[in-house]
């Protein structure tokens, strides 16, 4: 069931409020009153999700806010997705079609989440099971959740420039170990672009969270081809 656009925009200003004020209680409820009403986790995170993070970003981009709103807007948001959104898609019937396993983390060096979380987030409500390491991992601590995992995917999120060069640390290492055709590698962040991550040798690049998704999905079709 889809919410209508009087009824969107008023959970848009809900998930704003319960951000403005560091508001966690808010931020689920806003989440639980959209699924009381029939929406899809999927509904809620590209209806209300995601509108509102992407413009907290670009004002962030415009110095219109600053670190600590990013922080605000990070923690109701992981509140909303772990007691809501991520108990939701369990209990659905998405798991059991699992397109696929994604290791997903910030890489070493930058403490930055919001960007990798709203990845995170959207590749499980659109069907992956995701595996989130968090921040600050090290080149190693992904290729060892990657293989006790048994991920199809590993996502790696840089937000400053300094950790970009341990992207490419990790393709080495899965070359280095010959794990390389085991694991595709897609890669993305604010300094990270799709020419930088085709030099480097991911497989592949988002610019942004649908971005990403999009991705994943066609690497797995492709690679369910190859092995068909």
């Amino acid at each position: 069931m889809s919410l209508s656009e009087t009824r969107t925009k008023a959970l848009q200003e809900g998930l704003q409020q319960a951000i403005d004020g560091a508001d966690t209680t808010l931020g689920i409820q806003t989440a639980q009153a959209a699924l009381a009403e029939g929406a899809s986790p999927l509904e809620f995170f590209q209806g209300v999700v995601e509108p509102v993070l992407t413009d907290i970003g670009d004002r962030f981009a415009r110095l219109e806010i600053f670190l600590p709103e990013l922080m605000k807007a990070g923690l109701v948001v992981k509140a909303v997705q772990q007691q809501v959104l991520e108990p939701a898609i369990r209990n659905s019937s998405a798991e059991s079609s699992s397109l696929g396993t994604v290791v997903i983390g910030t890489c070493q060096g930058d403490i930055h989440d919001i960007g990798k979380n709203m990845v995170a987030l959207m590749l499980q409500v659109n069907g992956f099971k995701v595996v989130d390491l968090g921040t600050n991992v090290s080149p190693r601590g992904f290729i060892d959740a990657a293989r006790r995992e048994e991920a199809d995917i590993i996502a790696l999120s840089s937000l400053l420039t300094p950790s970009m060069p341990y992207i490419k640390d990790v393709i080495n290492l899965l070359n280095g170990f010959g794990l390389r055709e085991r694991f595709l590698v897609v890669a993305g962040g604010a300094p990270v672009t799709r020419e930088w991550a085709q030099t480097v040798g991911a497989d592949g690049f988002g610019e942004d969270a649908v971005e990403a998704v999009d991705v994943c999905r066609k690497l797995m079709a492709e690679r369910r081809r190859k092995t068909a």
